[in-house]
């Protein structure tokens, strides 16, 4: 098993989006907040869930069920925002539930694979293999580049037939 191309962490901060296990390294996140009051972004792209307003900075806050292309949408009374550390400023990702910190084997961490939807795959750096589960661990450049996200194929919708359109 090779490694992932990109930067692959040793302590993974780990939670939960529609039933993926997903991590992130952990030096990328500031906190982690129950229960914020979220500001619609009227026009915004759907992945957009509003704008936080962190002891007065407002920060946006994106709705990880669109990200990843997986359906439904995070109850934002019962979300958990997930602050990172980015180059552009801090971001929120709103998640289902937190996890553990967890320490990876970088040696075990194995690319995407090709069958995940592109809007999921797209925000990956890796998979590793647990005990019990996969931890699919995100890569926080291109998960929080929404922008990218939309723009390079658009989200993926499928068809009635299944076929993508």
């Amino acid at each position: 098993m090779s490694p992932a191309s990109g930067a692959v962490c040793q302590l993974c901060a780990s939670f939960e989006v529609a039933g993926h296990y997903l991590g992130l390294p952990v030096l990328e996140v500031q906190e982690v907040l129950r229960g914020q009051l979220l500001t619609p972004v009227p026009l915004a792209p759907p992945a957009i869930a509003g704008l936080i307003n962190l002891r007065g900075q407002i920060i946006p806050a994106l709705n990880m069920h669109q990200l990843l292309a997986l359906g439904g949408d995070s109850d934002s009374a019962g979300s958990v925002s997930v602050v990172l550390r980015t180059s552009t400023g801090p971001v929120s990702l709103q998640v289902d539930e937190i996890g553990d910190v967890l320490e990876i084997d970088a040696e075990r961490l194995e690319p995407p694979p090709p069958n995940l939807e592109t809007q999921m795959r797209n925000c990956l750096s890796g998979v590793c293999p647990l005990k019990d589960r996969l931890l699919l661990v995100l890569d926080t450049g291109r998960t929080v580049d929404v922008t990218a996200a939309y723009s390079q194929n658009g989200p993926e919708r499928t068809t009635a037939e299944g076929q993508n359109s």
